[in-house]
């Protein structure tokens, strides 16, 4: 499902940015510090361990990996600095 302006008000998404969110199941603890604080809903927790369930609603806002105690979330900004803009800066 595409990401619109009706469902994110003020955001406008540039499209091919690529990956730049992984998950180290190595090290993963499950401890949903990411799944909580994702204001995309974009993880989820299976079999103990965090799981990207999508990256279309994602803010890029690197919360997830800021909160990553154990350092299994990989972030890296997006190709060509950002994926997203908004109206807020």
């Amino acid at each position: 499902m595409p990401r619109t302006e009706e469902q994110f008000p003020g955001v406008e998404w540039v499209h091919g940015t690529g990956d730049f969110i992984q998950v180290d199941s190595e090290k993963c603890t499950g401890c949903a510090n990411c799944v909580n604080v994702c204001l995309g809903d974009c993880w989820e927790i299976v079999n103990r361990k965090a799981r990207i369930k999508t990256l279309t609603t994602c803010m890029e806002c690197a919360s997830c990996w800021y909160v990553c105690d154990a350092g299994a979330v990989l972030f890296s900004w997006p190709k060509g600095g950002t994926g997203y803009r908004s109206d807020w800066g």
